[in-house]
């Protein structure tokens, strides 16, 4: 079993659980944000729905330019119905999963290098970045979606366990 493998139940179960929490995201609610430096909902929602994609990204290249010089800058994802946001998060989780059955373990200690405008701005180990950018990033998030909806009045799903919401429910 390779190092990427064995993140798979790990991974399996995340995945389930940021689901769970994007399937309440409510539509037409895409500018609220509990403070003005908080990002909006809606490009919150899109961004922990295209963050199992960067996984792929990372153990297929060495590097990511969000802003190449000369080149097109990275569009980000943002929510527009929770149906399209689903189908953009489950279409990363398979491709994420199908990239971390495949990727051997020498790959994974290759360095990935993330950029913007030539400029580095990180470069790590490709399990590093598969941990830190991409799992604990979604897990980060997540919990920003969870506060969100929580301020929304939006009863929120068990990560780890019954949610408050869910023990008072019966």
């Amino acid at each position: 079993m390779t190092i990427a493998q064995s993140m798979l139940p790990e991974f399996d179960h995340e995945m389930a659980t940021t689901r769970k929490i994007l399937e309440r995201v409510p539509e037409g609610k895409n500018e609220y944000a509990p403070h003005e430096k908080s990002m909006r909902l809606g490009r919150l929602a899109g961004h922990v729905a295209e963050l199992p994609g960067w996984a792929p990204v990372t153990v297929t290249t060495t590097e990511l330019d969000f802003a190449p010089v000369g080149g097109e800058p990275f569009k980000p994802a943002i929510f527009s119905t929770r149906e399209a946001t689903l189908k953009i998060f489950d279409d990363n989780v398979a491709a994420a999963r199908a990239a971390l059955g495949q990727v051997s373990d020498a790959d994974l200690m290759v360095t990935w290098t993330l950029k913007s405008g030539g400029r580095p701005l990180i470069a790590m180990p490709r399990i590093a970045v598969l941990r830190s950018m991409v799992m604990n990033h979604i897990i980060h998030h997540r919990a920003q979606l969870g506060v969100y909806l929580r301020l929304l009045g939006i009863p929120i799903p068990g990560s780890y366990g019954p949610s408050a919401d869910e023990k008072n429910s019966g």
